[in-house]
């Protein structure tokens, strides 16, 4: 397997809205040059000027240490497990620690995809950094995609395309667990929380009757849960409930009028004013459709 690739791209990837332009693997021993006289000149760069390129990269330390700057977010020191993300357009620097080298995987890439979700929050310029550990799923996704890249079968651009969200969305998750186990009781308050939730769907309870049952205040649990979460535990209950009322729809023949009171809604007006809200469809052309 070569450790590296370069990848052309077409009008029908861009349209598929994520496309992979990139994707590789290299050790550096101590001492060594860095970055190694291999890569495309687009790509090469001197640590000490830095560069900016015009793709999102997805950067991997599996061995080493080293240093990593942005324009936006000063210098992070850089270990074995983390991850960082370059931004197209955003000045740069990154290389490994002569004492130690490193050995990295990475992935480039741009696309609509990727514009949104930064867009939304979900990854920041002002902060690139994601502290992961050893995964040997992420390390197994970057050899899918390396070898996906030396193949390149027909529209294998759309497979690593999938490979790029199961990285993200792998580190999204992993770098937000890891920074709530840091919290300790965290995640115990909120698995304790969604079971008494689940078990009390059909009873006519309220948040503060949750933070009560877990032995702490209302403010703290609700700012627990939706760091946790992403969302607020009212709304989570709401969700439990509109979930339970499509099983009551479709697996009985229980009214609507009843539904409603069975899981102590305000009203069947109510009901069926956040049902078709959420679900477009009203609780009768959901129980028929």
């Amino acid at each position: 397997m070569e450790p590296i690739k370069y990848i052309a791209q077409n009008l029908s990837d861009e349209r598929w809205g994520l496309m992979v332009s990139t994707v590789g693997f290299q050790s550096v021993k101590p001492g060594e040059q860095y970055p190694p006289a291999l890569h495309n000149r687009e790509y090469m760069f001197r640590p000490e000027r830095g560069r900016v390129l015009q793709e999102y990269q997805l950067v991997y330390i599996v061995e080493g240490e080293g240093e990593l700057e942005t324009s936006s977010s000063g210098r992070h020191a850089v270990r074995a497990g983390d991850m960082f993300l370059l931004f197209p357009g955003e000045w740069h620097t990154y290389a490994p620690d002569s004492a130690t080298g490193w050995s990295e995987y990475w992935i480039g890439f741009r696309g609509a995809n990727i514009d949104h979700r930064v867009r939304e929050g979900f990854f920041s310029i002002d902060k690139p950094m994601y502290q992961i550990g050893i995964n040997q799923t992420i390390i197994a996704l970057y050899k899918e995609a390396i070898e996906q890249a030396t193949r390149q079968e027909p529209f294998f651009q759309q497979l690593l395309a999938g490979v790029v969200n199961h990285l993200l969305g792998l580190m999204f998750m992993t770098s937000r667990n890891n920074s709530m186990q840091t919290h300790g009781v965290m995640p115990d308050i909120v698995a304790r929380a969604r079971v008494y939730m689940q078990e009390a769907v059909e009873r006519d309870i309220t948040m503060p009757d949750v933070a009560a049952y877990l032995n702490i205040s209302y403010s703290t649990f609700r700012h627990i849960f939706k760091r946790y979460t992403g969302m607020a535990p009212a709304q989570y209950f709401i969700n439990l409930r509109l979930f339970r009322a499509k099983e009551l729809l479709r697996g009985s023949t229980i009214s609507i009028k009843e539904i409603s009171y069975k899981l102590c809604f305000e009203s069947p007006e109510y009901f069926s004013t956040l049902f078709k809200s959420r679900t477009g469809m009203s609780p009768s052309e959901f129980r028929h459709a």
